[in-house]
């Protein structure tokens, strides 16, 4: 698919099971689109499980291409953010063009005289593009989570996550969001990441998305969630899936 939309639609549309979006990077933070998708999309989708991978990134250019021969770089925008003191260093000149993917900032690349895509080994073979630097990500390790995304969440593995998204009804009142972490810290419920993101209704109001250990169906974390509701405008559990973790190279 050409876009994180276009994903999503795909599986809310039953034309795919399930789809993997990216959530999370380790140098350039939250996926936005991503984001606003399990909060705001037409009918909610549920995070079935997670995939952590490490990110290396290629300046790609067409073959025979050298250095001094790029004026234009296509990169998608996420990407940019965890090149940008590559492009700054290296081409302070050059025009920075956003594609829909890295897929397609190669593509476009290949299309286009003087120009250069940020992308992976696999898209230098699809398109025939050489690559001219390789690890040119800021810093390392650079990882990037996905999520897997389906209409139905994971079954409990003993090893799980769940992900919430939630607003409270006043949203002015002193202690709310405290109020909602107590419920976790009461009952020995780690608590592993907390944001905001605007609710598109007016300046100032935000939903927050939060990840806690445990499944929603374990005791625990289903009494902490049904008391959270309880003071919540908003309430929706985004999916309980299992915990990524690394296995030995």
């Amino acid at each position: 698919m050409a876009t994180i939309t276009a994903v999503v639609a795909a599986v809310d549309s039953g034309m795919a099971d399930e789809g993997i979006a990216p959530i999370e990077n380790s140098l350039e933070g939250s996926v936005p689109e991503t984001l606003d998708l399990l909060v705001h999309g037409p009918r909610p989708l549920s995070i079935r499980d997670e995939i952590v991978v490490p990110i290396n990134h290629n300046l790609l250019v067409r073959p025979g291409m050298k250095t001094d021969d790029v004026k234009v770089i296509f990169v998608h925008p996420q990407t940019l953010g965890q090149c940008r003191g590559f492009i700054e260093r290296c081409f302070p000149k050059a025009t920075v063009e956003a594609a829909l993917s890295n897929a397609a900032a190669v593509e476009e690349m290949m299309s286009r005289e003087g120009s250069a895509a940020i992308g992976t080994r696999r898209a230098a073979e699809i398109y025939g593009a050489e690559i001219l630097a390789t690890g040119i990500q800021d810093r390392n390790p650079n990882v990037t989570r996905f999520i897997v995304l389906a209409r139905y969440d994971h079954e409990p593995t003993g090893h799980d996550k769940t992900s919430i998204a939630l607003a409270f009804a006043e949203a002015d009142r002193p202690g709310q969001v405290v109020g909602a972490l107590k419920e976790f810290s009461e009952r020995n419920i780690n608590l592993s990441k907390i944001e905001s993101r605007p609710s598109k209704e007016k300046l100032g109001t935000y939903i927050f998305l939060i990840d806690v250990d445990g499944h929603r169906t374990d005791s625990p974390l289903a009494e902490a969630l049904k008391r959270i509701e309880v003071n919540c405008s908003f309430f929706r559990v985004l999916g309980s899936y299992p915990r990524y973790r690394e296995t030995a190279a």
